[in-house]
């Protein structure tokens, strides 16, 4: 493949955390090893405003004139937009009004997290969404269940193309165990936020230590409410991969998520997964020798305990930012 000038735009960065921050950021190491030059338009290149309820995520204001200029500046042969923020909806705008192709990706189940938080329907949500990315080449999205899901709710199965993610596995694969924590450890990593569903994980009546890592708008509330609980706040990649080291089933309540970049980091830690039978979890454990999921998150968390840690390490190999890379080239769209 020929290398191109590959500009992404995106609402979610640095200094957030979360799976599409850590996504696109790995994907444009990759591609500039493959040899293309990589610019990204984010944020921080703009005054900003906390979003309502998630004051960590920054709305760019003012993106008109700028985001345009910049995008000119650039010229670049492959646009894509990460997200459907200010950002991604102007960029978007210019895309269409100057014949520009592009593709999108499709990271969060958007009209649910908006119904947990807001109560708008969930078909009012996915009415945009389907706005949104109508006219983008090619959608990316995590997984075949959200394929057959945005497929259902009137995206065009066509468009929609599987992307598989990655673990950085020299960091998630090398942990040392910080302490003997009274066992079974129970470890849950991201954010503390109504629609993870945190409080399924805190509730459950199991024997152990359950630990939490992350931050989120929820976490007065938690602390408080369970005392017992060992929270350690927002942590580096190492550090994570330390608490990794130290647990024994990764316990995953959320039922909104599309993937979870999370699941497979600590299935690379060795970390069998506890988790609902929902998108994400079913699409990576799921039918496999290492699945214990179940509609009950006890039952699950129970199942996972019996699990083999060293099937846990060969699983995850085959989830790479390599492969994550070779699979947006291949749907990349050249202007020219």
């Amino acid at each position: 493949m020929k290398n191109y000038k590959i500009l992404i735009i995106t609402d979610a960065w640095y200094p957030q955390t979360n799976g599409v921050v850590r996504t696109m950021d790995n994907l444009g190491q990759q591609l500039k090893l493959k040899g293309h030059e990589v610019n990204y338009i984010t944020p921080n290149e703009f005054i900003t405003i906390p979003m309502p309820t998630y004051p960590e995520i920054k709305l760019a204001l003012n993106v008109w004139p700028k985001l345009y200029k910049k995008i000119k500046e650039y010229n670049p042969q492959v646009v894509h937009i990460s997200t459907e923020g200010p950002l991604g909806f102007f960029g978007r705008r210019y895309c269409i009004k100057n014949n520009i192709k592009f593709t999108t990706s499709y990271h969060t189940k958007f009209p649910e997290y908006v119904y947990a938080r807001t109560k708008i329907p969930i078909s009012f949500s996915y009415r945009f969404m389907r706005y949104f990315h109508k006219h983008s080449q090619s959608i990316l999205v995590t997984t075949k269940t959200m394929k057959r899901e945005l497929t259902e709710n009137g995206f065009d199965n066509d468009k929609l193309k599987v992307w598989t993610r990655g673990v950085n596995h020299n960091v998630f694969g090398s942990g040392t165990k910080i302490k003997d924590f009274k066992g079974p450890v129970w470890i849950y990593v991201g954010r503390v936020a109504i629609e993870k569903n945190i409080k399924a994980f805190l509730d459950l009546d199991i024997e152990g230590t359950k630990i939490v890592v992350g931050d989120g708008p929820q976490m007065n509330e938690v602390k408080k409410k369970y005392p017992n609980v060992i929270f350690t706040g927002m942590l580096g990649d190492k550090e994570i991969s330390n608490y990794l080291a130290s647990s024994d089933v990764f316990v995953f309540p959320s039922k909104t998520d599309t993937f979870g970049i999370v699941l497979i980091e600590a299935l690379a830690a060795g970390l069998p997964i506890a988790a609902y039978k929902v998108p994400g979890p079913i699409d990576i454990t799921g039918g496999t020798e290492i699945d214990t999921l179940d509609d009950d998150l006890k039952t699950s968390a129970l199942k996972a305990i019996k699990i083999d840690k060293e099937k846990c390490r060969q699983f995850a190999r085959q989830y790479t930012w390599e492969e994550c890379a070779k699979i947006f080239e291949t749907n990349c769209v050249s202007n020219y």
